[in-house]
């Protein structure tokens, strides 16, 4: 089994968050989310035997005490996945010319602002760890998003949200240069458009729909969670042990389609 013996923390606990947690208690992993929303932490914890701690992580004190639960819980880490994140449009995210200041400052602070958190309450305890069979202190999961560097002006115009994961990608890049020699491993994960809650606006309009048939041409329309999640579990696992700085793009082809 691909992660046996190993502790994932995975921040969220619907959509990519979810299937990913699944198949990482299926790969041998305990998982111990951290996440806004109670209901769904609570109920996808009972359900893969894991824990969970509800927690804001757009703040500090909430970020440190998700990774200091953890440990009480299962006493290591192993690998951290940042996945919890939002859209912004309802705040006020869209073209930079109608975006407003709400908008851009959620969305930096749901995306970015918590991936800096989790992870460097994360690093703390990786930099005093013990390095594992594999040589390996930690490993850290990023997600961004195809839209960090393949844009699409029509119907996906959220630039307050692009900002925010093409900023998770030079942190990623920083991140992994820095800690390689520490024997800890930082990817990111680039996923094109997934059939979660955060796309029900896209999964209801038939334009995009049909769109995406063809932006996403190997998946002929939106992709499944489980799609990301195996991608995921790879990245996690010491199967990529040697895999530092990279920006894995599951997006059934869209930053190669040319529409």
């Amino acid at each position: 089994m691909k992660l046996a013996g190993k502790v994932c923390l995975i921040t969220g606990s619907t959509g990519i968050a979810a299937a990913t947690a699944r198949l990482s208690v299926e790969e041998g992993a305990r998982v111990f989310l951290a996440g806004i929303d109670e209901t769904s932490c609570r109920s996808l914890s009972g359900e893969i035997g894991g824990a969970y701690h509800v927690a804001d992580l757009t703040i500090p004190a909430a970020a440190d005490e998700a990774v200091g639960r953890c440990l009480e819980c299962f006493g290591r880490l192993d690998a951290l996945y940042n996945v919890a994140g939002i859209s912004g449009r309802r705040f006020g995210d869209g073209p930079l010319h109608e975006c407003t200041e709400e908008g851009w400052d959620v969305t930096l602070a749901g995306n970015l602002k918590t991936t800096f958190l989790v992870s460097r309450a994360a690093l703390r305890y990786f930099l005093k760890a013990e390095p594992a069979p594999s040589g390996v202190r930690g490993a850290i999961l990023n997600m961004t998003s195809v839209l960090a560097f393949s844009p699409e002006p029509r119907h996906f115009a959220a630039h307050a949200y692009a900002a925010s994961k093409g900023a998770i990608v030079s942190l990623t890049k920083a991140m992994a240069a820095y800690y390689a020699g520490r024997q800890i491993r930082v990817n990111a994960i680039a996923p094109g458009l997934v059939r979660t809650p955060m796309s029900k606006r896209a999964q209801e309009n038939p334009g995009i729909l049909q769109y995406l048939e063809t932006k996403q041409p190997l998946a002929g329309g939106i992709l499944d969670v489980e799609d990301v999640a195996k991608a995921s579990v790879f990245l996690l696992s010491d199967e990529s042990r040697r895999i530092t700085g990279e920006i894995v793009t599951v997006d059934g082809g869209w930053h190669v389609s040319s529409i």
